[in-house]
């Protein structure tokens, strides 16, 4: 007889809060008045965010983190898993502020458009400014980031796939419901859709193959002898396929700048920084818990690849969503060059922590930077938005600082971390061609900088009534400072990761 699942509440509380905030949520939607439900769902979201904050800092101080004695656990609680829960938990937190912002303009633009059209009486215009559309996103959202939290935590493959449906299917939805540019939204939702169907069904195999090696779902026996080592490898590297397709990595980044492009700046934003953080933390738990030797030649010729692809095709675009979506594949191979130490993950962990502000902030002010048809993405249209705008154009600046590695950006110390982490492990040229490939994607980021602070005006646009999200673009140009400057308590915390083999 199989014994019940004992659970410790107070170590999973920050997941359960998520989880919790997401079916209240659905509750809200429901059966929540038009009227009110803007201001409800967004302060859900909000406290949930912030309380799952606060209950991983609890968790981590205060929490017996990796003691887990059940052989059948399939969530584990350990120091890599409450510090990303605290890093989504930002993430989180600065994705639904974005979002925030962004459904009370709709709102409110719809309340512009129709009282010119057709004053009527007072209630008629109070009900038309009470009429925020897609608060939807809330929940969604939520169910999102409850994925993303069970995917960097799991320790059983089959709860990993369940984590990893969890947090795809919300945002495949998320990524259709743009109101302006509709077909393009709902193009780049498919897209996401069917690829990422395909790669979870190479997930899949891969967790069948693992099973079939081990009689075990644990990924823990990855790592154990058994008979046919074959099948392990092609376990781990099935398993892998699915896991680099969220990260973005080459060759399975083709759906990046085109799901990136086509869906409302807050998912992706939300998206680029939450995703990676959560693969990441999935993959090397994955690889691992696998002999070094099967994966790591592998991995190293997929993150030169990534760098180099992603950094070539950025140099490219003349549109900054697209630029930027290109530089999350580059960065995903930087992020793969520190996978390649075979057993610490902190380098990568201060990575993600300082190229998800970098990338929320940097997609922030593209909310920000319109014209008459909504955002304005050409690298045109930014000309002289440092002279006009100088908030948005120096933290923008700061944010391409720091996605160079440039020195006092928190880029800079974490690139430096991953280079350091991969020399140790003996992969030399990978670090040689990533400072190379680092040289070259300055000149994107140093010309973005250029455009706005050195090139006339071009009919720029800049709203200045986004109190909210001109308070994320603040907030993270500040964190990216910050641990650039400062990166020691920071880094302290990372290092306290322990083995990522449950």
């Amino acid at each position: 007889m199989i014994p019940a699942p004992e659970l410790d509440f107070a170590l999973l509380s920050p997941v359960l809060i998520v989880a919790a905030a997401a079916l209240v949520g659905v509750l809200v939607e429901a059966f929540c008045p038009r009227g009110p439900r803007f201001v409800v769902q967004t302060g859900l979201a909000t406290g949930a965010s912030v309380a799952a904050l606060v209950a991983s800092i609890v968790v981590y101080v205060g929490g017996d983190l990796g003691v887990t004695d059940d052989p059948g656990r399939t969530v584990v609680a350990d120091e890599a898993s409450v510090i990303t829960w605290m890093m989504l938990a930002v993430f989180g937190l600065l994705g639904v502020l974005l979002f925030a912002d962004r459904t009370l303009d709709a709102g409110l633009s719809a309340f512009t458009g129709r009282a010119a059209d057709r004053p009527g009486s007072p209630e008629e215009a109070e009900a038309i400014r009470a009429r925020v559309e897609h608060t939807e996103i809330f929940p969604l959202a939520m169910f999102a980031l409850l994925g993303m939290m069970l995917f960097a935590a799991s320790s059983d493959l089959l709860t990993m796939f369940v984590a990893l449906e969890v947090l795809s299917l919300p945002l495949y939805l998320l990524c259709g419901i743009a109101r302006r540019r509709r077909l393009v939204s709902q193009e780049a939702a498919l897209k996401y859709f069917v690829l990422g169907a395909f790669s979870s069904a190479f997930f899949l195999y891969g967790v069948a193959l693992a099973y079939g090696y081990s009689g075990s779902f644990a990924i823990g026996a990855l790592g154990e002898l058994h008979d046919d080592p074959e099948l392990r490898i092609a376990a781990v590297a099935l398993m892998a396929v699915g896991l680099l397709f969220k990260v973005g990595a080459v060759p399975f980044h083709a759906w990046t700048p085109d799901v990136y492009v086509g869906a409302p700046t807050p998912v992706t934003a939300f998206m680029a920084a939450g995703t990676k953080a959560a693969a990441f933390v999935a993959l090397m738990r994955v690889l691992f818990a696998s002999t070094e030797t099967d994966w790591q030649p592998v991995v190293a010729v997929v993150a030169g690849l990534t760098m180099v692809v992603g950094s070539l095709f950025a140099i490219a675009q003349t549109d900054v969503k697209r630029m930027l979506a290109y530089s999350s594949v580059a960065h995903a191979g930087f992020l793969l060059t520190g996978v390649l130490s075979g057993s610490d993950a902190s380098a990568v962990l201060f990575y993600l922590i300082t190229y998800g502000l970098a990338s929320i902030g940097a997609f922030a002010v593209v909310m920000l930077v319109r014209d008459a048809g909504g955002e304005a993405t050409a690298t045109t249209r930014w000309a002289g938005l440092g002279r006009q705008n100088p908030i948005l154009g120096v933290s923008f600046a700061i944010f391409m600082l720091s996605f160079a590695g440039i020195p006092l950006t928190g880029g800079f110390v974490g690139k430096l971390s991953v280079f350091i982490e991969a020399g140790g492990a003996g992969y030399w040229p990978v670090v040689v061609l990533g400072v190379v490939v680092s040289a070259v994607a300055a000149f994107f980021y140093v010309r973005m900088i250029t455009v706005m602070f050195f090139t006339d005006p071009d009919g720029l646009a800049v709203a200045s009534g986004a109190v909210i999200t001109t308070t994320v673009v603040v907030v993270a140009a500040i964190g990216t400072v910050i641990l650039g400057i400062a990166p020691g308590p920071v880094l302290e915390l990372v290092q306290q990761t322990g083995s990522l083999i449950p």
